[in-house]
């Protein structure tokens, strides 16, 4: 029975019996084909038995389909089988690749990657950071300057002598800043140099406006009680408390220029009362005393520890040597 098993299912030693029976078979031929030329001398007899068949894969045609089937045969193989049994076939080989490498290379080069993006981003971060702490910083520079400017250095001639002295309007050359042969010659380049500190930024909380109904007085506050200051109507020392808060509350006004606003202040007695106004409230405050005091008296500008008020102008009507001084308690809110 013949074996009609494909070629490709044929083992390797199967394949090689299937070559050493053809090899004998051929040898077969060749001596018979010599011994019956009478070219064959001295050569041993030879089994003349014939070599057993060689099994060939052959195509056997069944409708659409071939199969390859493994038949005896006779016949001897042809030249050219016999060359291309001869010639070497090419075994080709393809480079192997390392995939263990080239996973580790890929792996190396995705984490310097992510190493530079995260400094990157780190890098980015700290920049824009410092650039936003800058921005900050302006702007709290700029709020800064803006609702609490820096006071200039207040000359000696500030904490000498009180606010609003100015020299008598009757006088030779009239009404001007200084007071009437009261300043030492020696501190007159002080007086003539003095700047006033910048005047605050208002807020809900200051003095706004002065009645005081025993004179008829009914005036705005200004911030500030320099000669400029004054000329607008009664002016806050820089510094001295708001209204009804702890501390002591001064307004200077001229008594005899610029609408002799504290013109009648020696009229004052004890127990009139003296109201001042603020964007939402007036507080009431009561005389308690009144006094005349040199311009050096500076100590009734002194913080107090209970809410007061102090009212500074010249005196006399007209000679303006010395202060009147009209100090007050707080009575109440309204």
């Amino acid at each position: 029975m013949s074996d009609r098993r494909p070629v490709d299912e044929l083992s390797t030693k199967e394949l090689e019996r299937i070559l050493a029976i053809r090899r004998r078979q051929e040898r077969h031929q060749r001596l018979r084909r010599l011994e019956d030329e009478g070219r064959l001398v001295g050569v041993e007899p030879h089994d003349s038995s014939p070599p057993p068949p060689v099994p060939r894969p052959h195509v056997e045609a069944t409708g659409a389909t071939h199969r390859y089937l493994a038949t005896p045969v006779d016949e001897p193989p042809s030249r050219l089988a016999t060359l291309l049994q001869r010639i070497p076939l090419p075994r080709w080989r393809f480079p192997s690749v390392n995939l263990r490498w080239v996973a580790n290379r890929f792996l190396l080069v995705v984490e310097l990657i992510a190493v530079i993006g995260l400094t990157y981003i780190l890098w980015d971060a700290w920049q824009t950071r410092q650039e936003l702490n800058r921005e900050v910083a302006h702007a709290q520079q700029q709020v800064i300057e803006e609702e609490f400017p820096t006071p200039g250095p207040t000359p000696l001639i500030g904490l000498v002598l009180l606010p609003g002295g100015h020299t008598s309007p009757i006088s030779e050359g009239g009404a001007r800043p200084g007071e009437a042969g009261g300043i030492p010659e020696h501190l007159l380049p002080l007086v003539s140099a003095y700047k006033p500190p910048p005047v605050p930024t208002p807020s809900p909380e200051q003095a706004r406006r002065i009645t005081i109904p025993a004179i008829s007085v009914d005036h705005p506050i200004v911030q500030g009680d320099d000669w400029e200051q004054l000329k607008k109507g009664v002016g806050q020392h820089i510094g001295s408390a708001d209204p009804g808060t702890a501390g002591n509350l001064v307004l200077t006004a001229h008594n005899d220029i610029y609408g002799e606003i504290f013109r009648h202040l020696d009229k004052l007695e004890v127990d009139d009362e003296i109201i001042v106004h603020t964007l939402s409230r007036q507080f009431v405050y009561v005389v308690q005393s009144q006094r005349i005091v040199d311009p050096s008296e500076v100590s009734v500008m002194a913080p107090t520890r209970k809410p007061t008020i102090t009212l500074i102008s010249c005196y006399p009507y007209l000679v303006d040597t010395h202060r009147i001084v009209i100090i007050g308690a707080l009575k109440e809110e309204l």
